[in-house]
This record gives C-alpha cells, structure tokens and sequence, in this order.
C-alpha cells in the first residue's frame, strides 16, 4: 500500500523526515477540528485480499500519547481548493 497525490493535496506531511515516508494530504481549513485526508494505492494482491477477508489493519505510532479520532472510507470527501 502506497500514499499518493492527489489533486486537493496542500501539504506533504514528514517530506523532511527522512525516517518516514512522505505523507501527501489536503488539510482541511474553517472549522475542520485539523481534520486532513489522504489517499492510498493497494496493490493487486492487496485488493484481493480485501476482497477475500474484507478486513484492513490499520496501525500508528502514537508515541505512548492519546489516540487521535480517525476514519477510514472508501469513498473521497469533499476538499474544497
């Protein structure tokens, strides 16, 4: 699974930090909470995969602080320019 750009992207978040990989993203603005969204490519086998079980492991390092809200979707938001 890769990130990817995208049209809305505004930022590319870690794209100095070499000990991870770039993150492109749009960062939602007026009222957003700091909401961000980005987008990412499966692979051939990946989607088989899901297709077979239907299940995505989702992991993050939260460097032993509290777990932010998040949700996945197949479907894009709505990012306005």
């Amino acid at each position: 699974m890769e990130p990817i750009a995208f049209p809305e992207q505004t930022v590319v978040i870690a794209s100095n930090q070499p000990q991870y990989r770039p993150l492109p993203a749009h960062k939602f603005k007026f009222r957003a909470n700091g909401r961000i969204a980005c987008c990412w490519r499966l692979t051939v086998r990946e989607r088989l995969y899901v297709l077979l079980t239907g299940k995505i492991w989702y992991q993050t390092l939260t460097f032993y602080q509290p777990l932010q809200p998040m949700l996945l979707t197949v479907e894009k938001p709505e990012m306005p320019l």
